[in-house]
């Protein structure tokens, strides 16, 4: 894309880095839910009014709204894994107009299915999978529509986790990727409910089950893995060259860590995501060392934990770049380099509250006391969306006012129910 601006750009007392890729999001999660859960409340109830109540246009400004965040905030690619076949065209449809790049599914099962399925007993599980085996077909049919398009979005697998799928729907889902070529987004072990089930029901871990049913032959970004077992999985992981995601704002803000040191020590490909909830990039970049610096310090010493290695911000900028990019062996991507695609971040590091007034001489070391609001351009396929400090992809002040407007909606059917008492 021809570039849009100045010819010249410069950026003293800035660090370049190559275009930040969120290894795990949910786009349309993240204002619909930021600010109600950290009180303890589900996330549950105000992304199923989403995607029940809420229209295309809605669905749209929603969408619009946290991809100018994440973009704003340096993060030119998401590997999204939208909640709904629904939500995963609202992002494609808005990742066009605003010039981001992504893989993207829609989750199988859909928000609108889960949660009978997910927390359901194996007899609900079985009889959803004539419906999962439905879904399945309308994502790959998504996913070839996307083909068509700039390459900027392409499509991709995302089942939600092993936990939901059967052995009929796995082998369809692997047939699908292999012809997509673009691979699989999870959630891998998130928790050990989702362990002990695919335990008991087909006596492997997780990890396991899907490496065994071919959902690693191509690309794999399996988030969150809070209960692996840690004496087979990362080998697995390793083996098959699947990225592990860590997300230090799942939880919202104030969340449990992830097992971040302890995949870095087993020497996993590690990558940082999103999640949802925060759409600050460079925020979670942050949150990611000092969380996981928190936990391997906690954890050091006792006789059941793994081996740890406490993070630095240079791994975490690895690991949404190179790292990230390796995971999608895609290697014109996370590296500045001759024949590298044009996506591009600039951080502003002089200014108040981050730097000292001029360069710094650690500048991976300052991002740990930088925001979003640092960064001073952004660039993807040479387009650029940030221009020194202005995001510049679209009206902004439209996208938020319809944002607004919807999260207002999405508020008052909250309060009509009650869910705020």
């Amino acid at each position: 894309s021809p570039l849009t601006g100045p010819d010249i750009v410069g950026l003293e007392g800035h660090l370049l880095l190559p275009g930040i890729i969120s290894g795990h999001t949910h786009v349309a999660g993240g204002s619909s839910t930021r600010g109600l859960i950290e009180g303890g409340r589900s996330f549950a109830r105000p992304l199923e009014i989403v995607e029940n109540e809420f229209d295309d246009d809605e669905l749209d400004a929603l969408t619009a709204y946290n991809l100018a965040e994440l973009i704003r905030s340096g993060c030119t690619s998401q590997v999204e894994m939208s909640l709904s076949l629904r939500q995963a065209r609202s992002y494609a449809r808005m990742a066009g107009r605003l010039g981001a790049r992504g893989w993207v599914g829609g989750m199988i099962p859909g928000i609108g299915r889960l949660f009978p399925i997910w927390f359901g007993s194996d007899q609900e599980l079985a009889a959803a999978e004539g419906d999962t085996l439905a879904e399945i077909q309308a994502n790959l049919d998504f996913a070839r529509s996307l083909a068509a398009g700039d390459g900027l979005v392409q499509g991709m697998m995302t089942p939600h986790a092993a936990d939901t799928q059967t052995p009929a729907t796995l082998t369809a889902i692997a047939t699908a990727a292999r012809e997509l070529g673009t691979g699989i987004h999870t959630h891998l072990s998130q928790g050990g409910r989702e362990t002990e089930t695919v335990r008991r029901r087909w006596g492997v871990t997780p990890t396991r089950w899907l490496a065994d049913a071919a959902l690693m032959d191509g690309p794999f970004f399996g988030a969150h893995f809070t209960a692996p077992d840690w004496s087979v999985d990362p080998a697995i992981l390793v083996e098959h060259g699947g990225a592990y995601v860590t997300c230090p704002s799942a939880g919202g803000a104030g969340g449990a860590t992830q097992p971040y040191p302890e995949a870095l020590a087993a020497g996993m490909t590690v990558c940082v995501g999103i999640d949802t909830h925060s759409n600050d990039m460079m925020e979670n970049l942050k949150l990611a060392v000092v969380l996981g610096q928190a936990r391997a310090s906690l954890l050091a010493g006792r006789a059941d934990t793994p081996p740890l290695r406490s993070p630095t911000a240079a791994d975490a900028v690895l690991g949404s770049t190179q790292h990230a990019a390796v995971g999608l062996r895609r290697p014109a991507f996370g590296r500045l380099e001759a024949g590298a695609r044009a996506d591009l971040v600039a951080v502003d590091l002089r200014g108040l509250l981050v730097g000292s007034g001029a360069a710094p001489p650690e500048p991976l070391n300052n991002l740990l006391y930088a925001n979003g609001t640092a960064v001073s351009w952004v660039l993807t396929d040479g387009r650029i969306q940030v221009s020194d400090g202005v995001f510049v992809a679209d009206d902004v002040d439209r996208i938020v006012a319809e944002g607004g407007r919807v999260a207002r909606r999405l508020w008052d059917l909250l309060d009509r129910e009650d869910w705020f008492g």
